[in-house]
């Protein structure tokens, strides 16, 4: 799986078949700070992930 983290700017390739969840917890990420899209689609922490995936985890920014 190809692994974008927006926050590290950093690339990954890493193996895992799951749910998004599940892979939050691998890379130590929190959910309530990042968005996850697979292949250019917005999931949610309970889809699941195949090894073929390409999947972004972009960060959450809010304001005032």
């Amino acid at each position: 799986m190809k692994i974008f983290i927006e926050r590290e700017n950093s690339k990954k390739n890493l193996r895992f078949n799951g749910t998004v969840s599940k892979l939050l917890q691998q890379l130590k990420l929190n959910p309530s700070t990042v968005l996850v899209a697979r292949n250019n689609t917005l999931v949610t922490e309970s889809d699941g992930l195949i090894d073929s995936d390409e999947v972004k985890i972009l960060s959450v920014i809010s304001g005032g």
